[in-house]
């Protein structure tokens, strides 16, 4: 079953597959009663209630459970809907409920922000410009390679950023010679500082702020363990600041749609392909049970997984292998 694109209902198929085959999932489910995927009443999406749609996609949803292995992970991408003049809260709905499955603990809320969202402005609302990816375990050795996430951004701010002051730490060395700490705390404060200074120049934090017992007043409510207590047994802390480094719950991207515009939703490749490199390794097992166009098998292949698509709709079966076929190498794609 592997590296195919296959037409059939997804619930009918998972239960055909063994526990544990897959390494992730990933997929973005029809959404309730918002566009026309070409398979008529049938399918999820076209339910004639909010109950009866989280009920079936919680169906498929724990198949996917099942068929992920304990270091596997599973995304899903889902939008919500107006009801009543009012914002459903579908996709929150559904985490509630797969988190109160207790099958699985959810990782993160990846929020998609859109470059280039549908411009629909009613003069009481504002635009929807983000969709959530949920990212969920089964266990807590899932897969997690967070230096291959965004790694271009890393370069990207690596090449930008200001070169650091050759008086960098210069204020804070003077503070620790003025303070009240004994020689030992001064010595000890001198090479953390030192540390923190280099760490600067060598582009591993973008800054760092210093905290001096006597000089600085601790932080309020302050914790065991915290700030306030290295301060206190240490006699300073040192707080590094990462910036843009940092690997935020926050990705950016337009909208996509095939060139023949024959898939009415295509969730963005370079979302996908970021994921995969966060949740996989290379030659692991890649599903997609609402496969549409193929945006998540053709992801898996530039990145040298193995996939499994999933499409009720021929049509796309037949769209999906296409585009698949006409791809033959890493692809890298930026904002």
């Amino acid at each position: 079953m592997k590296n195919k694109v296959i037409s059939g209902d997804s619930l009918s198929i998972l239960r055909t597959v063994k526990n544990e085959t897959f390494d992730l999932v990933i997929t973005s489910p029809p959404y309730f009663q918002q566009r026309n995927y070409g398979n008529g009443n049938s399918g999820i999406g076209n339910e004639k209630t909010e109950e009866e749609y989280l009920e079936n996609l919680m169906n498929i949803f724990r198949e996917c459970v099942r068929v992920t292995n304990e270091k596997g992970a599973l995304v899903f991408n889902i939008g919500d809907k107006y009801i009543n003049g009012g914002l459903s809260l579908i996709p929150y709905k559904f985490a509630i409920r797969a988190v109160e499955d207790k099958k699985v603990f959810l990782i993160n809320q990846l929020t998609w922000s859109k470059l280039n969202p549908t411009p629909r402005q009613e003069k009481r609302k504002l635009i929807q410009a983000t969709e959530p990816f949920f990212i969920f375990a089964k266990s807590k050795n899932y897969y997690f390679d967070l230096d291959s996430y965004l790694t271009h951004l890393d370069n990207f701010n690596k090449n930008i950023r200001n070169k650091p002051s050759d008086k960098l730490g210069k204020k804070y060395f003077e503070l620790i010679n003025s303070s009240d700490l004994t020689e030992e705390q001064k010595i000890n404060a001198c090479k953390s500082l030192n540390e923190a200074v280099s760490a600067v120049h060598n582009g591993e934090i973008d800054s760092f702020r210093m905290k001096i017992n006597g000089i600085h007043k601790l932080a309020y409510g302050g914790q065991d363990g915290g700030r306030n207590n290295q301060i206190k047994n240490n006699g300073f802390t040192v707080i590094k600041i990462l910036g843009n480094r940092m690997k935020k719950d926050i990705i950016e991207s337009p909208v996509e749609i095939t060139r023949d515009n024959h898939h009415p939703a295509v969730y963005p490749i370079y979302i996908i392909q970021e994921l995969i490199k966060l949740l996989s390794k290379a030659d692991d097992f890649v599903l997609d049970p609402f496969c549409g166009s193929g945006t998540t098998c053709i992801a898996a292949k530039n990145l040298r997984r193995n996939y499994l698509g999933i499409e009720i709709n021929s049509e796309y079966v037949d769209l999906a292998n296409e585009r698949i076929k006409n791809t033959g190498f890493i692809q890298e794609l930026f904002i």
